[in-house]
């Protein structure tokens, strides 16, 4: 009940948003390259946060902050989170996925703990984001193309999503939990009908040998992953923009 109270408060925050002076809202994103914009030399790799502002209409920008390689905590440590910080305003929205890099614990420049330091990471995000009157969303990390020997796919984030959904909670944050319902698509779509979703492609004058990459996704993936996230945020009623649901889309996403 907590939960739905608080989408029903955020709903009527944001619809308030768009009615005032500031008739535009801003969408920042931070994380790591499962969202990023990639150049045009990686073609198609393509983050889902570089495609979901076809979702939204003129009413909303999408910032996209997310850097490739980037934990919650070198996104901090490198000053990319005071950037976006100093430029939030009231009525903005903030997209936060990382965990993809913090469990790398060969690197101490980017390694975190799940309950401790990133757990401590995102909460600074949320209410440092809060205190600029800007509103919060919490993403767990998509899945890795990583299927086992029973034809499913193999956990490969350990923890951090566990992390995530426990400080979403605790602090009252929407969640969208993308390592669920990525997982639940791409084991529907199978080993084979998934690698289309994912930077599988033939060798060519800059690939030489091809790529088999199981964590970036190409570009019908990342709409794919758009289209599923801004599924969520209809479910959550973070209704951020007056024509932000493209109905024909979003059957598609759940095939």
């Amino acid at each position: 009940m907590k939960r739905l109270a608080t989408a029903g408060i955020l709903f009527i925050l944001l619809v308030n948003a768009c009615k005032t002076e500031k008739a535009d809202i801003s969408v920042y994103s931070i994380g790591d390259s499962t969202m990023a914009s990639k150049k045009a030399e990686v073609y198609p790799e393509t983050g889902w946060c570089q495609v979901i502002g076809q979702f939204f209409d003129e009413t909303v920008t999408v910032h996209n902050h997310a850097v490739n390689g980037r934990s919650s905590k070198s996104f901090i440590n490198e000053g990319r989170w005071q950037v976006v910080l100093d430029s939030l305003q009231k009525g903005d929205v903030v997209f936060i996925q990382f965990g993809h890099n913090d469990q790398k614990d060969y690197d101490t420049t980017r390694y975190t703990t799940p309950f401790g330091t990133y757990s401590e990471n995102l909460t600074e995000f949320v209410k440092e984001s809060r205190e600029k009157g800007a509103t919060p969303v919490l993403f767990t990390s998509i899945i890795r193309r990583k299927f086992g020997e029973n034809g499913k796919l193999t956990d490969t984030h350990g923890d951090y999503p566990v992390a995530t959904r426990k400080v979403a909670n605790d602090l009252d944050v929407p969640l969208i939990d993308l390592q669920k319902i990525t997982e639940r698509w791409v084991n529907n779509l199978g080993d084979e009908a998934s690698k289309k979703m994912f930077l599988w492609t033939k060798p060519n004058e800059r690939f030489m040998e091809g790529r088999k990459d199981d964590t970036h996704l190409s570009v019908e993936g990342a709409t794919k992953v758009a289209q599923l996230a801004i599924q969520e945020l209809k479910k959550a009623n973070l209704k951020i923009s007056e024509r932000v649901y493209f109905e024909e889309d979003i059957t598609k996403a759940r095939e």
